[in-house]
């Protein structure tokens, strides 16, 4: 990573409101238990850093999505906590999983026979999650699978089901008629499986009520700020703040062309500033097309480049910016979900293309 000195923007990364969402949320759930999904690198903040603090707020089982990501949680963790594998395990990495103590989540009989035989070669059980197909069409057995391996007694030798689980499609619209049609296939499909603890919301699901909420529920974008009721004020409190600095600054006559293309002329004499941002940093062309220095809103001009984009900021006094000083992308002026909707996007897609560019700063 980068130093502050050396890097070209700065993300900060506040743990303590990690820690708060993640209470806020447990707090919604009675009986149920809140589990911390944190793959792709915790949502792009640091799956490492977002665990531990989870973990300190009581957290005992996460999600990642690849079998690589959780052996580098498992060695972020140390032995303990649960960690799943949402996509499963590949063909021939079975042995890999036992020895950092992952749970593959099993999406198909073929995974679960390759994991059932891992167990018996091991002379014990292997803990696994169910992943059943409620309605999304993505991962999981298919109903006529569950139903097969119901009527199969040998099914599950060599293999401890600690969770049953299926995933929303719909969370975030509350009123979609997929929300009560999953949750009807889903109370069908556990049923016909050993019994275990069930798990069936995520992020919005949570919010659809206590029916939803089973044993455990499986939050990833609301632990991060990304509002999980997108009709509704944001519940969550904002995690991210992304400032970039000013690389040089400038005045421009009437007429002048500014980045590439020249897509924009000024109209009149302009201030400018350069900042060192970019696609190439994971910022969207399309996303949010302005910064703030000091609650000031200062507009994109021209195209944004791969490591630069131009401001204008003549709403500023002249010689208030100058090199080196910060602008902030986001944080209290704009957020996540800000930034997105400019994009045509979703917040998860902001965060996880902050690239590695930034000096990350974990405060909280």
């Amino acid at each position: 990573m980068p130093s502050e000195a050396t890097a070209g923007a700065i993300l900060t990364i506040d743990l303590g409101a990690i820690r708060e969402n993640y209470r806020r949320l447990q707090a919604r759930l009675g009986a149920a238990q809140c589990a911390g999904v944190v793959k792709a690198d915790g949502y792009g903040l640091g799956a490492a850093e977002v665990a531990r603090a989870l973990a300190a707020e009581g957290c005992t089982s996460f999600f990642i999505a690849l079998l690589a990501e959780g052996v580098a949680l498992r060695r972020a963790l140390g032995p303990g906590p649960a960690i799943y594998v949402l996509n499963g395990l590949p063909p021939g990495s079975e042995n890999e999983a036992v020895e950092a103590e992952l749970a593959p989540v099993i999406n198909s009989t073929a995974q679960l026979k390759a994991w059932g035989e891992a167990g018996l070669a091991a002379g014990r059980k292997l803990p696994a999650a169910i992943q059943v197909d409620s309605g999304m069409s993505r991962l999981g057995m298919p109903p006529a699978e569950v139903e097969a391996l119901s009527r199969e007694p040998t099914s599950f030798d060599g293999v401890a089901v600690t969770l049953v689980m299926s995933h929303l499609a719909c969370a975030d619209e509350p009123a979609h008629p997929a929300n009560e049609r999953q949750w009807l296939a889903f109370e069908r499909l556990r049923k016909m499986l050993p019994e275990a603890p069930a798990s069936l919301a995520n992020s919005s699901g949570i919010f659809l009520g206590p029916a939803f909420h089973f044993d455990l529920v499986r939050p990833g974008a609301a632990l991060y700020g990304i509002n999980p009721t997108p009709a509704e004020p944001n519940p969550m409190l904002p995690v991210v703040r992304l400032q970039a600095k000013v690389v040089q600054t400038r005045s421009v006559e009437k007429g002048a062309g500014v980045g590439y293309g020249h897509t924009y002329r000024a109209e009149d004499p302009l201030g400018l500033a350069t900042i060192s941002l970019g696609y190439a940093d994971g910022w969207h062309r399309r996303a949010a097309s302005a910064a703030w220095f000091e609650n000031v809103r200062l507009p994109f001009v021209g195209r944004v480049s791969m490591d630069s984009i131009i401001l204008d900021i003549s709403a500023l006094p002249q010689g208030k910016l100058g090199a080196g000083d910060l602008v902030e992308l986001l944080g209290p002026s704009q957020s996540v979900d800000d930034a997105a909707g400019h994009a045509g996007t979703i917040g998860y897609e902001i965060l996880t293309s902050l690239g590695p560019r930034f000096h990350r700063r974990y405060t909280g």
